[in-house]
């Protein structure tokens, strides 16, 4: 019985010493292999590839004429952009205004996921190629870097940050219309998923109390949608190399190169 379990225990130290040698290593060219092929779906200077000056043009819009906005989107930024929207006024309702290439509108979710994205490339690129794991802990603790930072990216594209109406109003973007809106009337562009919404916010008193009024519309942008797969297969294959290499490290005396812990004769 105890020849038994000695050779079980030896087997799978040899396995274990397989996964970390070979395996764990054809899984990070894999995973790299897809973060650079998401990197380069970026319409943004990142890991070698320069997609900066890459254009798009949508339209988003409300019928009847309620909302219309005719964007270019460039990179990370609105370049260009013809907005037009109604509001609950009793003089002319239909509010007009652009946004010029001098002061692009900055959409800062697409660079805080790129800057995400590079850093999760990056924490593979640390580790050579001839590098011989130790431990499964070795391999946890660089597996938790890269889940970290494409669940931070992946986040920043599908879940925006929520803003107060104040801070929109005061937002440095709202300075690249022409001409500035009201004090009380803000807009908003920002990605949710795969999509592009543009958002129009009106305040008003309401018996002493301010309240507000929103409206909006959205269109899909292709490559978003390329990108958040791209994220998504990454985390896959990240999780099951990590789900792996934990069935490992429930033997902590287990290290390249050591006997396998002798079975116990209690």
């Amino acid at each position: 019985m105890a020849d038994c379990e000695n050779q079980e225990a030896l087997n799978l130290q040899k396995e274990f010493e397989w996964v970390l040698h070979q395996e764990v290593h054809t899984a990070l060219d894999q995973i790299h292999e897809i973060l650079v092929e998401c990197a380069r779906r970026f319409p943004v200077q990142l890991y070698g590839h320069d997609n900066s000056s890459k254009q798009d043009k949508f339209v988003l819009s409300v019928p009847p004429d309620q909302l219309k906005c005719v964007i270019t989107l460039t990179g990370d930024s609105i370049t260009h952009a013809e907005i037009s929207f109604k509001v609950q006024r009793s003089q002319s309702n239909v509010v007009r205004t652009k946004i010029q290439n001098e002061y692009p509108w900055k959409l800062q979710q697409i660079q805080d996921a790129a800057n995400h994205l590079q850093q999760a490339i990056y924490h593979i690129d640390d580790v050579g190629k001839s590098y011989r794991f130790k431990s499964s802990d070795e391999v946890l603790h660089i597996l938790g870097n890269i889940l970290g930072s494409l669940q931070r990216g992946r986040t920043s594209l599908i879940v925006p940050k929520k803003k107060a109406i104040d801070d929109l109003i005061k937002s440095r973007n709202m300075k690249s219309l022409s001409p500035n809106l009201s004090e009380d009337l803000a807009i908003s562009f920002y990605l949710q998923s795969h999509k592009l919404i543009f958002a129009v916010y009106q305040l008003s008193d309401n018996h002493g109390k301010m309240k507000f009024d929103s409206v909006q519309a959205e269109c899909s942008v292709p490559w978003l949608n390329e990108v958040l797969v791209l994220f998504t297969v990454g985390l896959q294959l990240c999780q099951q190399l990590k789900d792996k290499i934990c069935v490992f490290s429930q033997y902590k005396d287990f290290t390249v190169g050591s006997r396998p812990p002798s079975p116990s004769n209690t």
